[in-house]
């Protein structure tokens, strides 16, 4: 299994931005899809956005299409998510976690490994 670790979370007011970032270690990195998943109190896991091996197909949740950019440095091994235009419903807990299929990548159950997480806060 390769392992995650995530930085990059705060407080930010609604209608600003961050971008998250997911370094990963052990296994080869470039043989996992990518995929960020976010969790806010008492609700369930949902999926947020995901990229295959290479960067070169992405896709994302509706809620987030056009204010979050998911990208990959292979050379790096670290995943990122630009967010912009936050809202205070963004506020969860975000994930990073690594896929070896990319053919169910907004299934949670689908994924090998995840990080711990990092805390999201938008202020209205």
């Amino acid at each position: 299994q390769v392992q995650l670790v995530e930085s990059g979370g705060g407080l930010v007011q609604a209608g600003g931005s961050l971008r998250l970032s997911c370094a990963a270690s052990g296994r080869t990195f470039t043989g996992y899809a990518m995929g960020w998943f976010r969790q806010a109190p008492g609700q369930e896991r949902e999926f947020v956005a995901a990229i295959n091996w290479d960067g070169s197909i992405t896709l994302y949740a509706d809620s987030v299409k056009g204010r979050f950019t998911i990208a990959r440095v292979n050379a790096k091994n670290t995943v990122y998510l630009q967010m912009t235009s936050l809202k205070p419903e963004d506020t969860a807990v975000y994930s990073c976690a690594a896929n070896t299929n990319w053919g169910r990548v907004a299934d949670p159950s689908e994924y090998e490994s995840w990080g711990q997480g990092t805390q999201v806060t938008v202020s209205p």
